[in-house]
Parts: structure tokens; sequence; C-alpha cells
């Protein structure tokens, strides 16, 4: 029994060294949690039918989320990212498009991922407006590509 009650409490202090100081750092920043209705969307007119609100992360610096709301007919032309680009479709049907690939129709629940550099764009085919989450895997920035890119195969 002495034994055990040693690797208890030896196990138990080893815990409390590793776990505490774990949570202090994940309780310095605080959870987010926010309906749609207020999230404050903005358009920086890049294409002016499109609006997006930061809902976490520092873009400039490192990984960000976006929520994305385009309205019906938005067309987002050919760009790319240096970040990786994930994106899940909330409400709406959008066509999702990247060099090399043929176009994909996504309704709710569709997920697409552009690597680095990737050539993509995408629209939006609703009657409604499409809502979107995008996420990036490092700094923020965006490239546009004037010349379409070659026919999907």
């Amino acid at each position: 029994m002495p034994v055990i009650r040693f690797l208890l409490g030896t196990a138990l202090t080893v815990a409390s060294f590793v776990l505490v100081p774990h949570s202090r750092a994940q309780a310095s920043k605080p959870g987010v949690a926010k309906a749609l209705a207020d999230v404050k969307l903005e358009s920086d007119g890049q294409p002016a039918c499109l609006q997006s609100a930061l809902e976490n992360g520092d873009p400039d610096s490192g990984p960000s989320t976006f929520i994305l709301k385009a309205a019906p007919g938005c067309l987002v032309a050919w760009h790319y990212h240096s970040a990786e680009e994930q994106l899940i479709v909330t409400h709406g049907d959008v066509l999702a498009e990247m060099d090399g690939m043929t176009a994909k129709p996504l309704g709710p629940g569709g997920f697409a991922m552009m690597p680095s550099k990737a050539k993509h764009q995408f629209s939006c085919k609703s009657k409604d407006a499409c809502v979107m989450f995008v996420t990036f895997d490092r700094k923020y920035d965006i490239v546009w590509v004037k010349d379409t890119p070659p026919a999907s195969k």
C-alpha cells in the first residue's frame, strides 16, 4: 500500500505541474460566443458584394477566422493566399472553383480547402445570401489573379 500511495501522490504532483500552467494559459484568452445577428459585417469593396467580419485571431500576424456573407450572384474572382484557406458553407449554395479541379457546388455543411498559393474563386448561386466561415492557418494576404487560370481538369 505505501508504494501505491507514493505512486499516486507522485502522479498527482506531476499532474498539477503539467495541467495547472496549461489551464492558466488557456484562461488568459477569453472565449467567444455570439449569434449571427450580433456579427457586424462590413465590405472592404473587394468585391462590393462580399461582407466580412473577423471572428477570431489576428490576420496581420497569424491564424484567423472570418465569417463571410456574399450577396446572391456575388463572384469573388480568381485569387490566392500565402496561407492555407478552409471554407465551410453555413447558408446558401456556393460554387467553389480551384485551378486544376472541377468546380464543386457546396451547400450548407460543404467544405473546401485551398492549399497555400492555390488559385481559386467562389460565387454565391443562391437566391438568398450565402454565409461561410473561412479560416487561414497563418498571416492573411490576398493576391488577385488578372488572368483566368488554365481550364480545369
